[in-house]
C-alpha cells in the first residue's frame, strides 16, 4: 500500500463534509472514492460537486465497498460511534470527525475495536496538524517566552440556529463544550500537558446544554490554562500564552491556519506566516494516508492516549457544568 494512492469514502454530506472533500484534492497520496448519505439524492448532489467514482443512497453501501481504504466520518457528534463502528466492522480504516464519541466510554469502544482489527483509527483534531500550531509548541519548549505562567483561549460566536440545532439539541449531543471549546481543551494538553486540577463552569439551556461555558486548568508552579466557549456571544477567537520573557498571541480564529506573533518586553516582535496547501485540513489527511500506507494503525501527532486524556478532561468539565446526554452518558 506504499505506493498506491489511498482511496477515501465519506459518510454524510453535510458542511464538514464538504470541506473535507475540498482538503483532499490538493492531498497527493489520496483520492475520493466515494460518498455515502442516509438518501441517494444528497450523495448525487455531493457528488456533482466533488466526482467521486461512487455514491451511495446508505452507510453500509459505501462500507462494502471493497475498493475504500479508509472512511472519513462526517455525521453529527450523537452518530460518531455506531458510524464509525459500522466502517471499523467492515475492516475499514477511519478518521472519525471531532469529537471521536461523545465521551470516553465511547472514545474507548472504538479504540479497542481498532486493536481487535488491526485497523488504523484518529480523531479528526485537524488544529493539531496545522503548522502555526505546532510552531507555538516548539516556541514554548525551546523557551523563547521563558516560563509559562498565564494561557488564555477563547472561542465563541452567536448561534441563531434554534433548539433543534445541533447546537442546541440535546438528543445530537449539543453544547459548546463537545462542539468548539473540545479545541481550547486540546491546546490546554498539547502545549502543556495533564492538568493537576480542573474547575468550570457553565449556562445551561432548558434543553440541558452549554450555551456558554467557562473552564480553568491548573498546572504544577501554578500556571492556568484560563477557557471560554459560547453560543450566546461574537467574540474575538483568539488564544494567548504568556511567558516571563514573552507573549505568543494566535490570531483571530486562532484553531485555523494563521500567523503566530510574539511580542517580547522591550516592545520588539517576531512574526512567523505559514503557508498551507488548501484549507488546513489536507493537514490531517495527509498524516492519515501516511499512516495507512506504512501500516500504523494510529498517529504519533495525535495518539489514541492523546485522544483519551483529552476525553476524560471534557468529561470532567462536562460532569461539574452538568451537561448530561442521556443515550450516552
Amino acid at each position: 500500500m506504499e505506493h498506491k494512492k489511498i482511496k477515501w469514502g465519506i459518510i454524510g454530506t453535510g458542511r464538514i463534509a464538504k470541506v473535507f472533500a475540498t482538503a483532499l484534492q490538493v492531498v497527493e497520496n489520496s483520492e475520493l472514492h466515494a460518498v455515502g448519505s442516509r438518501n441517494i439524492e444528497s450523495a448525487r448532489q455531493f457528488s456533482s460537486t466533488f466526482n467521486p467514482a461512487k455514491a451511495y443512497g446508505s452507510y453500509e453501501e459505501l462500507v462494502n465497498d471493497p475498493e475504500i481504504d479508509v472512511v472519513y466520518v462526517a455525521t453529527p457528534h450523537n452518530l460518531h460511534l455506531e458510524n464509525a463502528l459500522l466502517a471499523l466492522d467492515h475492516n475499514k480504516h477511519v478518521l472519525c470527525e471531532k469529537p471521536m464519541g461523545v465521551n470516553l466510554k465511547e472514545a474507548t469502544i472504538l479504540i479497542e475495536k481498532a486493536k481487535e482489527k488491526n485497523l488504523f483509527l484518529m480523531e479528526a483534531l485537524w488544529s493539531r496538524f496545522l503548522p502555526n500550531i505546532i510552531k507555538t509548541k516548539e516556541l514554548i519548549d525551546a523557551g523563547e517566552i521563558g516560563d509559562v505562567k498565564l494561557m488564555t483561549v477563547f472561542f465563541s460566536f452567536k448561534s441563531n440556529n434554534g433548539p433543534e440545532h445541533r447546537h442546541f439539541n440535546p438528543d445530537l449531543c449539543g453544547g459548546t463544550i463537545l462542539d468548539i471549546g473540545i479545541y481550547n481543551i486540546f491546546l490546554a494538553l498539547y502545549l502543556f500537558g495533564k492538568p493537576q486540577q480542573i474547575s468550570a463552569i457553565a449556562g445551561l439551556s432548558e434543553q440541558g446544554v452549554d450555551t456558554t461555558s467557562s473552564y480553568t486548568i491548573k498546572y504544577k508552579d501554578d500556571k492556568l490554562a484560563v477557557m471560554y466557549s459560547s453560543f450566546q456571544a461574537n467574540s474575538p477567537v483568539v488564544a494567548e500564552i504568556h511567558g516571563t520573557k514573552g507573549k505568543i498571541s494566535l490570531e483571530d480564529r486562532w484553531f485555523c491556519p494563521g500567523r503566530v506573533r510574539l511580542n517580547y518586553p522591550d516592545e520588539t516582535e517576531k512574526i512567523f506566516d505559514f503557508e498551507v496547501k488548501g484549507n488546513g485540513y489536507e493537514c490531517e489527511a495527509e498524516e492519515v494516508a501516511n499512516c495507512i500506507r506504512v501500516g500504523k494503525t494510529q498517529s504519533d501527532l495525535w495518539s489514541w492516549y492523546n485522544n483519551l486524556e483529552l476525553f476524560t478532561v471534557m468529561d470532567a468539565i462536562r460532569n461539574e457544568c452538568g451537561v448530561v446526554y442521556p443515550a450516552h452518558d
